[in-house]
Protein backbone atom coordinates (compact mmCIF):
# COMPACT_ATOMS: atom_id res chain seq x y z
CA UNK A 1 0.00 0.00 0.00
CA UNK A 2 1.33 3.50 -1.17
CA UNK A 3 0.98 5.65 1.67
CA UNK A 4 1.41 8.64 -1.08
CA UNK A 5 -2.01 7.85 -2.68
CA UNK A 6 -4.37 9.28 0.17
CA UNK A 7 -3.33 12.81 -0.35
CA UNK A 8 -6.36 13.75 2.07
CA UNK A 9 -6.63 12.90 5.86
CA UNK A 10 -10.69 13.88 5.42
CA UNK A 11 -11.60 10.31 5.34
CA UNK A 12 -8.88 8.54 8.05
CA UNK A 13 -4.70 8.38 7.56
CA UNK A 14 -2.59 5.65 6.54
CA UNK A 15 -0.55 4.96 9.25
CA UNK A 16 2.53 1.82 9.62
CA UNK A 17 1.42 -1.03 11.99
CA UNK A 18 3.94 -2.24 15.08
CA UNK A 19 4.58 -5.25 12.46
CA UNK A 20 5.77 -2.93 9.66
CA UNK A 21 2.76 -2.79 7.45
CA UNK A 22 0.71 0.69 6.31
CA UNK A 23 -3.34 0.04 6.86
CA UNK A 24 -5.75 3.11 5.99
CA UNK A 25 -7.29 4.10 10.05
CA UNK A 26 -10.71 5.74 9.11
CA UNK A 27 -11.88 9.05 10.59
CA UNK A 28 -15.38 8.54 12.18
CA UNK A 29 -18.37 9.58 9.31
CA UNK A 30 -19.20 13.09 9.22
CA UNK A 31 -22.75 14.10 11.05
CA UNK A 32 -23.63 17.02 8.44
CA UNK A 33 -23.06 17.38 5.22
CA UNK A 34 -23.98 20.40 3.03
CA UNK A 35 -25.32 18.93 -0.34
CA UNK A 36 -24.59 21.25 -3.39
CA UNK A 37 -27.51 21.85 -5.63
CA UNK A 38 -26.85 19.31 -8.44
CA UNK A 39 -26.57 16.72 -5.62
CA UNK A 40 -29.73 17.56 -3.87
CA UNK A 41 -31.65 17.42 -7.04
CA UNK A 42 -30.22 13.95 -7.81
CA UNK A 43 -31.36 13.34 -4.07
CA UNK A 44 -34.88 14.56 -4.52
CA UNK A 45 -35.05 12.69 -7.42
CA UNK A 46 -33.83 9.33 -6.08
CA UNK A 47 -35.94 9.69 -2.72
CA UNK A 48 -38.77 9.88 -5.30
CA UNK A 49 -38.15 6.73 -6.71
CA UNK A 50 -37.84 5.22 -3.91
CA UNK A 51 -41.25 6.44 -2.40
CA UNK A 52 -43.05 5.32 -5.88
CA UNK A 53 -41.43 2.16 -5.65
CA UNK A 54 -42.78 1.85 -1.47
CA UNK A 55 -46.38 2.90 -2.88
CA UNK A 56 -46.24 0.12 -5.03
CA UNK A 57 -45.07 -2.12 -2.39
CA UNK A 58 -48.09 -1.41 -0.20
CA UNK A 59 -50.96 -1.92 -2.98
CA UNK A 60 -50.15 -5.51 -4.16
CA UNK A 61 -52.10 -7.74 -3.02
CA UNK A 62 -49.79 -10.32 -1.95
CA UNK A 63 -46.07 -9.12 -1.59
CA UNK A 64 -44.58 -12.01 -0.02
CA UNK A 65 -44.81 -13.72 -3.45
CA UNK A 66 -43.50 -10.44 -4.82
CA UNK A 67 -40.07 -10.21 -2.71
CA UNK A 68 -38.97 -13.62 -4.04
CA UNK A 69 -38.22 -12.25 -7.51
CA UNK A 70 -36.01 -9.38 -6.30
CA UNK A 71 -34.25 -10.64 -3.80
CA UNK A 72 -33.14 -14.05 -6.28
CA UNK A 73 -31.92 -11.28 -8.58
CA UNK A 74 -30.36 -9.32 -6.00
CA UNK A 75 -28.38 -12.77 -4.70
CA UNK A 76 -27.33 -14.04 -7.88
CA UNK A 77 -25.96 -10.49 -8.59
CA UNK A 78 -24.17 -9.52 -5.39
CA UNK A 79 -22.73 -12.83 -5.47
CA UNK A 80 -21.46 -12.27 -8.97
CA UNK A 81 -19.84 -9.20 -8.25
CA UNK A 82 -17.66 -11.14 -6.07
CA UNK A 83 -16.96 -13.77 -8.80
CA UNK A 84 -19.62 -16.60 -8.70
CA UNK A 85 -21.17 -17.54 -11.85
CA UNK A 86 -24.26 -18.78 -11.04
CA UNK A 87 -27.25 -17.25 -12.81
CA UNK A 88 -30.96 -17.24 -11.64
CA UNK A 89 -31.84 -19.85 -14.06
CA UNK A 90 -29.12 -22.17 -12.49
CA UNK A 91 -29.65 -21.06 -8.90
CA UNK A 92 -33.44 -21.82 -9.22
CA UNK A 93 -32.75 -25.18 -10.85
CA UNK A 94 -30.10 -26.17 -8.26
CA UNK A 95 -33.09 -25.34 -5.62
CA UNK A 96 -35.46 -28.05 -7.31
CA UNK A 97 -32.62 -30.13 -6.71
CA UNK A 98 -30.93 -30.57 -10.23
CA UNK A 99 -27.17 -31.91 -9.80
CA UNK A 100 -24.39 -29.66 -11.07
CA UNK A 101 -20.90 -30.15 -10.83
CA UNK A 102 -18.94 -29.46 -7.47
CA UNK A 103 -17.99 -26.35 -8.81
CA UNK A 104 -21.15 -24.77 -9.95
CA UNK A 105 -23.58 -26.70 -6.79
CA UNK A 106 -21.06 -24.55 -4.65
CA UNK A 107 -21.89 -21.52 -6.17
CA UNK A 108 -25.05 -22.15 -6.01
CA UNK A 109 -24.99 -22.68 -2.54
CA UNK A 110 -23.07 -19.69 -1.90
CA UNK A 111 -25.99 -17.70 -3.56
CA UNK A 112 -28.44 -19.45 -1.82
CA UNK A 113 -26.90 -18.31 1.54
CA UNK A 114 -26.86 -15.00 0.33
CA UNK A 115 -30.91 -15.18 0.08
CA UNK A 116 -31.01 -16.83 3.73
CA UNK A 117 -28.69 -14.23 4.76
CA UNK A 118 -31.29 -11.48 3.77
CA UNK A 119 -34.48 -13.03 5.16
CA UNK A 120 -32.93 -13.65 8.22
CA UNK A 121 -31.75 -9.98 8.59
CA UNK A 122 -35.31 -8.90 7.86
CA UNK A 123 -37.03 -10.41 9.82
CA UNK A 124 -34.85 -9.97 13.06
CA UNK A 125 -35.29 -6.13 12.43
CA UNK A 126 -39.06 -6.88 11.53
CA UNK A 127 -39.54 -8.16 15.37
CA UNK A 128 -37.16 -5.34 16.54
CA UNK A 129 -33.44 -6.43 16.72
CA UNK A 130 -31.66 -3.34 16.37
CA UNK A 131 -28.88 -3.34 12.87
CA UNK A 132 -25.83 -3.72 15.06
CA UNK A 133 -22.20 -5.51 14.54
CA UNK A 134 -23.71 -8.50 16.09
CA UNK A 135 -26.88 -9.02 13.57
CA UNK A 136 -24.03 -8.31 10.57
CA UNK A 137 -22.33 -11.35 12.58
CA UNK A 138 -25.52 -13.57 12.66
CA UNK A 139 -26.14 -12.49 8.38
CA UNK A 140 -21.97 -13.71 7.71
CA UNK A 141 -22.72 -16.77 9.42
CA UNK A 142 -25.14 -17.97 7.57
CA UNK A 143 -23.80 -16.50 4.05
CA UNK A 144 -20.37 -18.25 4.53
CA UNK A 145 -21.90 -21.28 6.02
CA UNK A 146 -20.88 -24.39 4.74
CA UNK A 147 -19.62 -22.58 1.25
CA UNK A 148 -15.65 -22.05 0.13
CA UNK A 149 -15.53 -18.93 2.77
CA UNK A 150 -16.40 -21.54 5.44
CA UNK A 151 -12.67 -21.40 7.16
CA UNK A 152 -12.94 -17.69 7.16
CA UNK A 153 -14.10 -17.22 10.54
CA UNK A 154 -18.11 -17.22 9.41
CA UNK A 155 -19.38 -14.89 12.08
CA UNK A 156 -16.39 -13.62 13.38
CA UNK A 157 -14.90 -10.04 13.08
CA UNK A 158 -11.20 -10.53 11.65
CA UNK A 159 -8.13 -10.77 13.99
CA UNK A 160 -5.98 -10.53 11.24
CA UNK A 161 -5.28 -8.20 8.43
CA UNK A 162 -6.74 -8.14 5.12
CA UNK A 163 -6.09 -6.47 1.86
CA UNK A 164 -7.85 -5.34 -1.28
CA UNK A 165 -5.70 -5.71 -4.63
CA UNK A 166 -2.24 -7.15 -4.98
CA UNK A 167 -0.77 -10.25 -4.20
CA UNK A 168 0.21 -9.17 -0.18
CA UNK A 169 0.06 -6.17 2.47
CA UNK A 170 3.29 -4.75 0.96
CA UNK A 171 1.81 -4.21 -2.87
CA UNK A 172 -2.04 -3.94 -1.47
CA UNK A 173 -4.01 -1.08 -3.46
CA UNK A 174 -5.63 -0.88 0.21
CA UNK A 175 -4.95 -2.10 3.79
CA UNK A 176 -8.23 -1.93 6.30
CA UNK A 177 -7.39 -0.72 9.62
CA UNK A 178 -5.97 -3.52 11.95
CA UNK A 179 -7.94 -4.98 14.25
CA UNK A 180 -8.21 -2.78 17.52
CA UNK A 181 -8.67 0.23 15.12
CA UNK A 182 -11.29 -1.56 13.18
CA UNK A 183 -13.38 -2.27 16.44
CA UNK A 184 -13.40 0.78 17.40
CA UNK A 185 -14.35 2.31 13.78
CA UNK A 186 -17.36 -0.48 14.11
CA UNK A 187 -18.42 1.32 17.56
CA UNK A 188 -18.90 4.44 15.56
CA UNK A 189 -20.47 2.83 12.60
CA UNK A 190 -23.09 1.02 14.22
CA UNK A 191 -24.14 4.43 16.34
CA UNK A 192 -23.88 5.95 12.90
CA UNK A 193 -26.49 3.73 11.78
CA UNK A 194 -29.33 4.76 14.36
CA UNK A 195 -28.98 8.16 13.99
CA UNK A 196 -31.18 10.32 11.38
CA UNK A 197 -29.39 14.18 11.12
CA UNK A 198 -28.77 12.85 7.44
CA UNK A 199 -31.05 12.17 4.76
CA UNK A 200 -31.61 8.46 4.48
CA UNK A 201 -30.04 7.40 1.40
CA UNK A 202 -26.91 9.82 2.34
CA UNK A 203 -26.41 8.29 5.03
CA UNK A 204 -26.55 4.49 3.37
CA UNK A 205 -24.10 6.15 0.96
CA UNK A 206 -21.87 6.99 3.92
CA UNK A 207 -22.59 3.84 5.86
CA UNK A 208 -22.19 1.27 2.92
CA UNK A 209 -18.33 3.42 2.24
CA UNK A 210 -17.45 3.00 5.38
CA UNK A 211 -17.97 -0.36 6.10
CA UNK A 212 -16.29 -1.52 3.05
CA UNK A 213 -13.37 0.44 4.58
CA UNK A 214 -13.78 -1.06 7.84
CA UNK A 215 -13.56 -4.36 6.30
CA UNK A 216 -14.57 -6.40 9.57
CA UNK A 217 -14.33 -9.60 8.16
CA UNK A 218 -12.22 -11.90 6.45
CA UNK A 219 -14.39 -13.01 3.43
CA UNK A 220 -17.60 -11.64 2.40
CA UNK A 221 -18.06 -7.62 3.29
CA UNK A 222 -19.11 -6.86 -0.01
CA UNK A 223 -22.06 -9.08 0.09
CA UNK A 224 -22.60 -8.00 3.44
CA UNK A 225 -22.36 -4.43 3.14
CA UNK A 226 -24.87 -4.39 0.22
CA UNK A 227 -27.20 -6.23 2.27
CA UNK A 228 -27.19 -3.66 4.50
CA UNK A 229 -29.45 -1.29 2.08
CA UNK A 230 -32.36 -3.38 1.61
CA UNK A 231 -32.15 -3.87 5.54
CA UNK A 232 -31.90 -0.24 6.58
CA UNK A 233 -34.27 0.67 4.21
CA UNK A 234 -36.73 -1.83 5.35
CA UNK A 235 -36.13 -1.02 8.93
CA UNK A 236 -36.36 3.20 8.30
CA UNK A 237 -39.97 1.99 6.62
CA UNK A 238 -39.10 3.82 3.39
CA UNK A 239 -40.21 0.52 2.05
CA UNK A 240 -42.48 -2.08 3.22
CA UNK A 241 -40.47 -4.66 1.83
CA UNK A 242 -37.12 -5.38 0.71
CA UNK A 243 -37.97 -4.64 -3.22
CA UNK A 244 -35.12 -2.67 -3.47
CA UNK A 245 -31.19 -3.77 -4.59
CA UNK A 246 -28.17 -2.01 -5.73
CA UNK A 247 -26.21 -5.03 -6.95
CA UNK A 248 -27.56 -4.96 -10.54
CA UNK A 249 -26.27 -1.15 -10.89
CA UNK A 250 -23.05 -2.15 -9.41
CA UNK A 251 -22.04 -4.93 -11.52
CA UNK A 252 -23.11 -3.77 -14.55
CA UNK A 253 -20.34 -0.29 -13.56
CA UNK A 254 -18.26 -2.64 -11.12
CA UNK A 255 -15.03 -1.49 -12.23
CA UNK A 256 -16.56 2.27 -11.31
CA UNK A 257 -18.14 1.04 -8.01
CA UNK A 258 -14.62 0.17 -7.11
CA UNK A 259 -12.80 3.24 -7.84
CA UNK A 260 -15.27 5.74 -6.06
CA UNK A 261 -14.65 3.36 -2.77
CA UNK A 262 -11.03 3.34 -3.41
CA UNK A 263 -10.64 7.27 -4.50
CA UNK A 264 -13.19 8.58 -2.11
CA UNK A 265 -10.37 6.96 0.74
CA UNK A 266 -7.53 9.00 -1.16
CA UNK A 267 -8.74 12.02 -1.58
CA UNK A 268 -11.33 12.48 1.08
CA UNK A 269 -14.32 14.04 -1.63
CA UNK A 270 -17.22 12.05 -0.64
CA UNK A 271 -19.47 14.07 -3.26
CA UNK A 272 -18.82 11.81 -6.64
CA UNK A 273 -19.54 8.51 -4.29
CA UNK A 274 -22.51 10.02 -2.52
CA UNK A 275 -23.57 10.49 -6.49
CA UNK A 276 -23.02 7.00 -7.74
CA UNK A 277 -24.62 5.79 -5.38
CA UNK A 278 -27.71 7.90 -5.78
CA UNK A 279 -28.00 7.36 -9.33
CA UNK A 280 -27.59 3.93 -8.31
CA UNK A 281 -30.69 4.27 -6.22
CA UNK A 282 -32.96 6.27 -8.87
CA UNK A 283 -32.02 3.57 -11.37
CA UNK A 284 -32.75 0.70 -9.41
CA UNK A 285 -35.75 1.67 -7.73
CA UNK A 286 -37.12 2.90 -11.04
CA UNK A 287 -36.62 -0.74 -12.67
CA UNK A 288 -37.57 -2.43 -9.57
CA UNK A 289 -40.99 -0.36 -9.38
CA UNK A 290 -41.25 -0.93 -13.42
CA UNK A 291 -40.37 -4.84 -12.51
CA UNK A 292 -43.12 -5.14 -9.70
CA UNK A 293 -45.52 -3.29 -11.47
CA UNK A 294 -44.91 -6.62 -14.69
CA UNK A 295 -45.28 -8.87 -12.35
CA UNK A 296 -48.23 -8.14 -10.68
CA UNK A 297 -49.88 -7.03 -14.32
CA UNK A 298 -48.57 -10.66 -15.41
CA UNK A 299 -49.85 -12.51 -12.21
CA UNK A 300 -53.75 -11.13 -12.52
CA UNK A 301 -54.02 -11.74 -16.22
CA UNK A 302 -53.12 -15.36 -15.77
CA UNK A 303 -55.27 -15.85 -13.05
CA UNK A 304 -58.23 -14.36 -14.48
CA UNK A 305 -57.46 -16.72 -17.45
CA UNK A 306 -57.42 -19.70 -15.55
CA UNK A 307 -60.36 -18.37 -13.22
CA UNK A 308 -62.36 -18.01 -16.35
CA UNK A 309 -61.54 -21.67 -17.59
CA UNK A 310 -62.70 -22.92 -14.22
CA UNK A 311 -59.26 -24.24 -13.05
CA UNK A 312 -59.33 -25.89 -9.58
CA UNK A 313 -58.25 -23.48 -6.87
CA UNK A 314 -54.89 -26.06 -6.57
CA UNK A 315 -53.67 -24.88 -9.68
CA UNK A 316 -54.52 -21.17 -9.86
CA UNK A 317 -52.70 -21.58 -6.02
CA UNK A 318 -49.44 -22.94 -8.00
CA UNK A 319 -49.92 -20.47 -11.00
CA UNK A 320 -49.49 -17.80 -8.71
CA UNK A 321 -46.40 -19.27 -6.79
CA UNK A 322 -44.84 -19.64 -10.15
CA UNK A 323 -43.76 -15.81 -9.91
CA UNK A 324 -42.15 -16.22 -6.83
CA UNK A 325 -40.32 -20.13 -7.59
CA UNK A 326 -40.67 -20.70 -11.51
CA UNK A 327 -38.58 -23.54 -11.53
CA UNK A 328 -40.48 -26.64 -9.77
CA UNK A 329 -40.59 -30.10 -8.69
CA UNK A 330 -43.81 -31.92 -7.78
CA UNK A 331 -42.39 -32.37 -4.18
CA UNK A 332 -42.00 -28.81 -3.91
CA UNK A 333 -45.81 -28.06 -5.25
CA UNK A 334 -47.11 -30.91 -2.81
CA UNK A 335 -45.30 -28.83 -0.08
CA UNK A 336 -46.16 -25.47 -0.93
CA UNK A 337 -49.33 -25.37 -1.90
CA UNK A 338 -50.08 -28.61 1.22
CA UNK A 339 -51.76 -30.78 -0.89
CA UNK A 340 -51.41 -34.45 -1.57
CA UNK A 341 -49.06 -35.84 -4.52
CA UNK A 342 -51.36 -37.21 -6.66
CA UNK A 343 -53.26 -32.92 -6.25
CA UNK A 344 -49.48 -31.79 -6.77
CA UNK A 345 -49.21 -33.84 -10.26
CA UNK A 346 -52.76 -33.23 -11.89
CA UNK A 347 -51.84 -29.13 -10.85
CA UNK A 348 -49.10 -29.41 -12.47
CA UNK A 349 -50.28 -31.76 -15.32
CA UNK A 350 -52.98 -28.70 -16.44
CA UNK A 351 -50.51 -26.06 -16.43
CA UNK A 352 -47.93 -28.26 -18.65
CA UNK A 353 -50.87 -29.04 -20.97
CA UNK A 354 -51.65 -24.91 -21.12
CA UNK A 355 -47.74 -24.65 -21.69
CA UNK A 356 -47.51 -22.10 -18.82
CA UNK A 357 -44.58 -25.31 -17.21
CA UNK A 358 -42.36 -27.14 -19.28
CA UNK A 359 -40.22 -30.60 -18.07
CA UNK A 360 -36.85 -29.54 -18.51
CA UNK A 361 -35.13 -32.72 -17.60
CA UNK A 362 -36.33 -35.56 -19.70
CA UNK A 363 -36.21 -37.66 -17.07
CA UNK A 364 -39.01 -40.22 -15.61
CA UNK A 365 -38.49 -39.90 -12.59
CA UNK A 366 -37.51 -36.91 -10.52
CA UNK A 367 -39.05 -34.46 -13.04
CA UNK A 368 -38.32 -30.71 -12.80
CA UNK A 369 -40.55 -28.69 -14.26
CA UNK A 370 -39.89 -24.58 -15.21
CA UNK A 371 -42.77 -21.45 -16.24
CA UNK A 372 -40.23 -20.14 -19.39
CA UNK A 373 -42.27 -17.27 -20.17
CA UNK A 374 -42.84 -16.55 -16.50
CA UNK A 375 -38.80 -16.54 -16.05
CA UNK A 376 -38.21 -14.02 -18.76
CA UNK A 377 -41.17 -11.68 -17.84
CA UNK A 378 -40.08 -11.80 -13.97
CA UNK A 379 -36.17 -11.49 -14.42
CA UNK A 380 -35.72 -9.68 -17.80
CA UNK A 381 -34.58 -7.27 -19.18
CA UNK A 382 -32.27 -8.33 -17.00
CA UNK A 383 -29.93 -11.50 -18.58
CA UNK A 384 -30.48 -14.25 -16.92
CA UNK A 385 -27.09 -15.83 -18.20
CA UNK A 386 -23.77 -16.16 -19.97
CA UNK A 387 -24.15 -12.67 -21.72
CA UNK A 388 -24.22 -10.89 -18.58
CA UNK A 389 -20.83 -12.64 -17.21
Amino acid sequence: MKPDAFASTERGIVQRDPTGFWAFHPNPLPRHFDLPSDLAKLLDEATGAVHRLGGVGRLIPNPHLLIGPHLVLEAVLSSRIEGTKTDVGELLRFEAGQTFDPAGANDAREVQNYVSALEHGIKRVKDGFPVSTRLLRDMHRILLSDVRGQHRLPGELRDSPVWIGGASLEDAVFVPPPRDVMRSALDDFESFLHEDELPLLVQLALAHYQFEVIHPFLDGNGRIGRLLIPLMLTLRGALPQPLLYLSAFFEQHRAEYYDHLLVTSQTGDLIPWIQFFLRGVRDQARDAEERTVRIVELQTDLRRELLDEGRSNSVVRLAESLFARPIVTAAQVEKLLDVTRPTAHAAIAVLEDRGDLVEITGRGRGKVYEASAILKAVYGPIDLGDDSR
